[in-house]
């Protein structure tokens, strides 16, 4: 689940760096906040690559996915990407845990047909 996860929220970072180029453009919205809230969401999707397994993780992945929608409201495409990257996310979550409960099920299997004392 890490590895897709962690893939999701890299391709988040860059998502959300071009979003703040976007914003930019705005007259309604000053550099400072722009950049401001960009290198939080940014700095976010980074620190939550090492957070994935931890408890909690998960859940904030969700609400960086929610703000990613929300800033639709600044830069209209936002919609359509905050809505494709979690899309995203679910699936990297969902398939993820799949895989780890395959593999903790493979590797059960190869424990117990190892040769004893071997």
């Amino acid at each position: 689940m890490r590895t897709l996860c962690a893939s999701t929220l890299i391709g988040e970072f860059f998502v959300i760096g071009f979003a703040g180029l976007v914003a930019m453009k705005s007259d309604d919205l000053s550099v400072t906040t722009v950049w401001t809230v960009c290198g939080i969401g940014m700095l976010l999707s980074v620190l939550l690559c090492g957070m994935i397994t931890r408890p909690g993780g998960t859940a904030l992945g969700w609400a960086l996915q929610i703000a990613l929608v929300a800033s639709g409201f600044f830069v209209p495409m936002m919609y359509i990407l905050g809505l494709v990257f979690g899309a995203l996310w679910w699936a990297s979550v969902h398939y993820g845990r799949k895989i780890d409960q395959a593999k903790a099920r493979w590797a059960a299997q190869e424990a117990a047909q190892a040769p004893a004392g071997g």
